[in-house]
């Protein structure tokens, strides 16, 4: 046991200590805030707090008000003056005092039709803005329940048949959870297997591994290499998570999200239990392929074997959407190496029976003792087949 610690303690110092790991670990959520900066910089540049003017020769509107400030908005609306004339706002527009001017059509109530004259640097923000000094005012005699009702437009809510799921657009974050926990894990295991891939193989091609197993079994050193990288996926899959709960702490202060973030700890069980024998079952069979081949080129080769299966859910997310519980949903959730993305996606959208959950899980485990042994097998026949290639039947063959 003693032995094991050691290998697992250096294989994962060796990688977590690294500066290339602390690049690696830090470029996720600065490239993702970078990516939402440069994208709200983008929106504020684009965006004019001059005034914007309108014409009413109708008298669609009466005693107008500016709408008041709210607490979700990134920036105040502008300021929309009422001009008697067209030509006193064409006047206002050539003069600098406003950004654009609408004019109301006569038919407006029927048709919502209105002109706008712009100037050349209008900002994006003009028919936002003064689309919503419109509803606000349009309403603004109504009760406010009313008002309210005509100002937010639809929610069509989604509700399974026995009530326990329901979707609607303003629980968006349960739609992009299942999505994005399952592009960080299949980011994680790449990563992991790749950092397991190069010790087994250079180790191999150094024949390091035939000095070190003359001091412990070939066992004990696989099952440590394995659970040390496996440590080292799981504290980028940890670190990464902090910084998303962080971020979804902090986000409504700067965008305008009105949903209370609340996260099932039901799910986040499921996401835990799904995903940890899945990443010890592709560690597993990372490290049998690092001991059967003989070149780093060749083992990435074949380890997309194993990692490309976890992204086949993504192509059939309609299916699992909209049919949570058809023939290839509830297939893709029992298939070992398609489950660890399907079967928490299928949890969004319908209540899972516990013996489908059982089952997957169960297979799942069975999938990762499996690959824990075939690698010790793998590594055991082929560590001192220096510069030969093990084959499948050879690992499943020889004793």
């Amino acid at each position: 046991m003693k032995k094991f610690l050691l290998v697992f303690a250096y294989e994962y110092k060796r990688h977590v200590l690294r500066k290339r790991f602390i690049f690696a670990i830090l470029s996720m959520p600065l490239m993702v805030g970078f990516v939402i900066g440069l994208s709200y910089l983008t929106v504020r540049l684009n965006e004019n707090p001059s005034p914007i003017g309108y014409v009413d020769p109708y008298h669609i509107i009466d005693n107008p008000q500016q709408v008041p400030p709210s607490p979700t908005s990134t920036s105040p609306a502008v300021r929309v003056i009422n001009y008697d004339t067209e030509n006193a706002a064409k006047d206002a527009l050539a003069a600098g005092d406003i950004q654009a001017y609408y004019v109301l059509s006569q038919n407006y109530m029927n048709s919502g039709e209105a002109t706008m004259v712009s100037g050349p640097n209008a900002g994006n923000n003009a028919s936002t803005d003064f689309g919503d000094f419109l509803r606000y005012n349009l309403v603004s005699g109504l009760p406010q329940v009313d008002a309210t009702r005509l100002i937010n437009g639809n929610n069509l809510i989604v509700r399974s048949l026995d009530g326990a799921r329901e979707m609607n657009a303003n629980n968006w974050i349960s739609i992009v959870l299942p999505l994005l926990s399952g592009v960080l894990f299949f980011i994680a295991v790449n990563i992991t297997g790749g950092y397991l891939l190069q010790a087994v193989v250079e180790e191999k091609e150094n024949r390091t591994m035939e000095i070190l197993v003359t001091s412990i079994s070939p066992t004990q050193l696989m099952a440590g290499k394995i659970t040390g990288d496996l440590m080292v996926g799981l504290t980028e899959l940890v670190v990464w998570i902090m910084f998303a709960i962080v971020g979804l702490s902090i986000a409504p202060k700067f965008l305008p999200i009105d949903q209370t973030i609340n996260i099932d700890p039901g799910y986040m069980v499921l996401l835990l239990v799904t995903f940890l024998p899945a990443f010890i079952a592709v560690a597993g069979f990372m490290g049998a392929i690092g001991s059967m081949v003989t070149e780093m080129r060749e083992a990435q080769q074949l380890a997309g074997l194993f990692t490309l299966p976890l992204v086949v859910p993504y192509w059939f997310v309609t299916s699992i959407m909209f049919n949570p519980n058809g023939p290839v949903a509830l297939g893709m959730s029992m298939f070992p190496f398609t489950a660890p993305i399907a079967l928490p996606m299928r949890a969004i959208f319908t209540t899972l029976p516990f013996w489908q959950v059982a089952i997957s899980i169960s297979l799942l485990w069975a999938l990762a003792i499996f690959s824990l042994w075939f690698a010790g097998r793998v590594f055991r026949l082929g560590m001192l087949q220096y510069g030969k290639r093990l084959s499948l039947r050879d690992a499943f063959n020889r004793g």
